[in-house]
């Protein structure tokens, strides 16, 4: 896929895509009976950080921006707290990549924030 559209050059973006594709692979092997309580849970969250941050990016400026990549951040919340909980449940380890690819994506997320926050300033 070409690279188009502001919010694809960014990395934050990038990463969140690639955290929901994690999220996506892992919760394959959750049990059945969680297909619609904690697998669909964790794959809105997690599709709903980088959706935010195209959403931001596509609005009319930087206030705009920076209160979307705020919901994105909140979303990371709610994936760090269903990922903890599937832990607790036996259904993942907590030794997994995707904790590192969470909390990249969150750094990235208040990196770009500051970021924008900074430049709105000017």
């Amino acid at each position: 896929m070409a690279v188009n559209s502001s919010h694809q050059k960014l990395v934050a973006w990038q990463e969140a895509m690639r955290l929901v594709e994690m999220i996506y692979r892992d919760t394959k092997g959750f049990p059945r009976d969680e297909l619609f309580g904690l697998t669909t849970q964790m794959r809105r969250a997690a599709i709903s950080v980088p959706s935010n941050i195209a959403e931001g990016a596509a609005r009319n400026s930087s206030g705009e921006l920076v209160q979307f990549l705020g919901i994105a951040n909140g979303s990371m919340a709610e994936l760090e707290t269903q990922l903890e909980l599937a832990v607790r449940l036996g259904y993942m380890r907590a030794d997994a990549n995707i904790f590192e690819q969470l909390s990249r994506v969150g750094q990235l997320l208040v990196a770009l924030r500051k970021s924008v926050r900074a430049r709105s300033v000017r």
